[in-house]
Formats: structure tokens, sequence, C-alpha cells
């Protein structure tokens, strides 16, 4: 990642909750595992919230506190007390099943309507050739049903799985594997590969070592996971990229605690293209810093958020403030996210007077003033605190579903307001 020497502008501390990815893995993980794990600062959002009653559902005991949760590990002794409901947690849908797949019950697995939207065919093929058995046959996403019997596996034990469409197939299979009590698993053309390395670096907390004898071949020995006792959670790169953001355009100085070099997040390579638009970067051991540069940022480049895809609609909602045009590539993935995000960000910059050009795995933001526009959030999370950025600097911006941020930022605008509105 790109350092830079920070500004003497004081910097304003932002109160950013924990990751979720870290959150959702860290439960499964716990849950899998043998003994119990306390996760500190997970992130409380309705996905987290989701993530922890399904595997309730799925008989492993969660407790709640206020800064802490705790997770007796099953040691893969599920029990099936019900339809497990995802809800809208994508996570939910792909590192769940996989877990059904290879132990000795049968679960039901059901979401909302935007998560029934969304793909799952590879995952479910990968765990039909390990011989589990998934109704419905021909089907693509859920509601589905999932039982496994790992002492009969008819499957082979390396199988390959298509990752196109999302690392979080990888991730799945990866952190269910120890339960299968070993499997080799060849991906291709992997997207989001940050988001697998954080899996497989979790794995090793959890005792797990997993080989890469060669690019997109992983192998996940014959050993259990192990409860590391106390897994603590990074605040939310993702949704630091907000505040960044943020900073950019109002010439701040913001600082994100508890996010530093060593990361386990690969989002926070999203400073890296702030950098590129004339922002000031710091990063230390354990703090990030941004400062905004004068407007306009700086354009006239491209950028493949191809392995960062959860904030490139951050990155275009700045786009129109540069001086020249941004063009986006390798996010063709994100169409299949909670939104077709290429196409929301499209249609909604394009509403506010931004011109816009795209292509499937690609967008071009060109320099404009926007105008006052009503967005259109797609019940995506992302959508609002992204144009929540573009509204700082724009007058009009509403939004039309401003209450989706609680999918992993409930006080997100509280937050907001204090570092870019409060005149205190």
């Amino acid at each position: 990642m790109t350092e830079a020497k920070s500004s003497p502008i004081p910097a304003a501390v932002a109160r950013i909750p924990g990751s979720k990815s870290l959150t959702n893995r860290a439960l499964v993980l716990a849950a899998c595992a043998i003994g119990t794990t306390t996760v500190r600062r997970p992130l409380i959002s309705e996905d987290t919230l989701a993530f922890a009653e399904a595997l309730r559902t799925m008989g492993t005991r969660v407790d709640r506190a206020e800064d802490s949760w705790t997770v007796e590990g099953t040691s893969g002794d599920f029990a099936s007390l019900g339809t497990v409901w995802c809800a809208d947690a994508g996570t939910a849908a792909r590192f769940l099943p996989p877990v059904a797949g290879l132990v000795p019950r049968g679960f039901s697995f059901d979401g909302s309507d935007q998560l029934r939207r969304r793909p799952l065919g590879p995952l479910l093929g990968a765990l039909r050739s390990l011989g589990a058995e998934v109704w419905p046959t021909d089907g693509h996403g859920l509601p589905i049903s999932v039982k496994g019997a790992p002492q009969q596996l008819s499957g082979p034990r390396e199988i390959e799985l298509p990752s196109g469409l999302s690392s979080q197939f990888v991730s799945g299979l990866l952190m269910a594997a120890p339960l299968a009590r070993g499997l080799t698993l060849r991906t291709s053309d992997l997207v989001s590969r940050p988001y697998v390395d954080m899996s497989i670096t979790l794995m090793a907390d959890f005792g797990v070592l997993v080989d890469e004898p060669e690019p997109g071949v992983f192998v996940v020995p014959d050993q259990p996971l192990r409860s590391p006792g106390v897994f603590a959670v990074e605040p939310d790169a993702s949704t630091a990229s907000y505040v960044f953001a943020g900073a950019a355009l109002t010439r701040r100085a913001i600082r994100v605690d508890g996010l530093g070099r060593n990361s386990l997040q690969g989002d926070l390579a999203f400073v890296d293209v702030l950098a590129q638009m004339g922002c000031s970067v710091a990063i230390g051991d354990h703090t990030t810093s941004v400062t905004g540069a004068q407007l306009p940022l700086r354009g006239g480049f491209t950028v493949d958020m191809g392995e960062i895809s959860d904030t490139f609609m951050t990155a275009a909602c700045l786009a129109p403030f540069a001086d020249a045009p941004i063009r986006i590539t390798g996010v063709a993935h994100a169409r299949l996210k909670e939104s077709d995000r290429i196409a929301a960000v499209a249609t909604n910059l394009r509403a506010a007077g931004v011109r816009v050009d795209e292509g499937d795995s690609w967008l071009e933001i060109h320099p404009g003033r926007p105008q006052p526009a009503r967005i259109d959030c797609h019940r995506d999370h992302r959508i609002a605190m992204s144009f929540s950025v573009l509204g700082l600097r724009a007058d009009g911006i509403m939004l039309d579903d401003p209450a989706c941020v609680g999918k992993t930022f409930p006080g997100f605008f509280e937050e907001f307001d204090r570092l870019f509105r409060d005149p205190s």
C-alpha cells in the first residue's frame, strides 16, 4: 500500500465498527472448532446477528455480550433445529451450506427475496461432487436443502470450483474442509483474492494451515479446527472507505485506529486509490490516516479494483470531483452482489447529471457538478453509504432507503454527521 507524509491538520478519529468479514468468518470457524471462542469487538449489525442466529439454528450456542460474543464449538457435531434463515446475509448463504454438506445431518436454508436472487450454482455443484445431497437438484440458489454424510463420501477428495462469481464460495469450502478430514480445492478465475487470504489466515489462528502448492490450488490438511480462545476483530476496512473518502472531499484529516499495515483486510488498499487522487495517506502499524487534497481531485487514470470491489462504489462517488475521467475496471462480479452495483452506480450518477460510461466489468466516470437527485439504494447498504459521500459536495442528494445501512453499520449517519457535518 502507498504511504505518504501526513498533513499537519489534526486528525479526527473515526469510530468504525468491527469487520463483518472477520466477524462472520470467526463465528463459523468457532462453531466448527474444538473448544470455546470469545470473539471480541464483533460487528453488531443485521448481517452478523442473522449469521449468529443461523448458527443457533444449526445447534451452536452463541452467547452475546455488549463487546464480545462467546461461541461453543461443536467439533462438527451440529444439530438441525429448523430451517436456517439467512435473511440478507450473503456470507451465511455461502459459508453455512458447505458445513451442512460435510456433516451427517440434513439442513434447509432460505433467505430474503434479495438473497434468493444471488447465485450459488458453483458452490452447490462442488458440494454434490463431494457426495452431499442437495435439493432441488436443478437449483442455483436459495431455498435449498443439504445433507452430507462424511463417512460415506462418494465424491473425490480433490474438487474443482469455478470461482469467478464470488470468492465466498472458496472461503466457505476452505473453512468447512476440516470437517471432511482434508480436501484439495482447485479454483479458476478467482476474484477478490484478499478475502480468501483472510479466510486462510483465520484458519491458521484456529490451528489449520492451508497450503497453496500452486496458484489457486488449496490443500487443507486432515486436522481439526481448535479454538484460539480469543479472537479480536479489526475495524471494518470497507466501511472505513466512506470516512476516508469524506476526508478527500472536505480536506479534513481522518484517522482510523486498529487498521494498519498488517491488517487482514485487503480493502484497506482503497487508500492507494485516494493517494492516486492526490490525498495524503499515512499508514502505521496500527492506524491509518487520510487527509484530503484541494479540489478538484486528480483524475485521468484507470484503476483495477477487482480485489477491493466492495470499495469501487466509494471511488465512483469521488470521481465526479476529479479533474479528468477515472476508469474503474475488474468489477464484473459486483453485478452479483446485493444489487447489480455497476448498473446501480451508473444509473444513480446519471440521475445526478454525471456522465458515466459502462461495460460488463468496468465504468468510467467523467468530471461534473452533481445535481439534486433521489438515489435508488436497491436495499444495498454500500450504495447508500457511497452516495452519502457524494452528498458531502452535492446538494439535494436524497436516499430512498437510508435504513439499509443497518446491514453493516447501523450508526453510519450519526458518525458521518459527527465527522463531517457537525459545526462542533
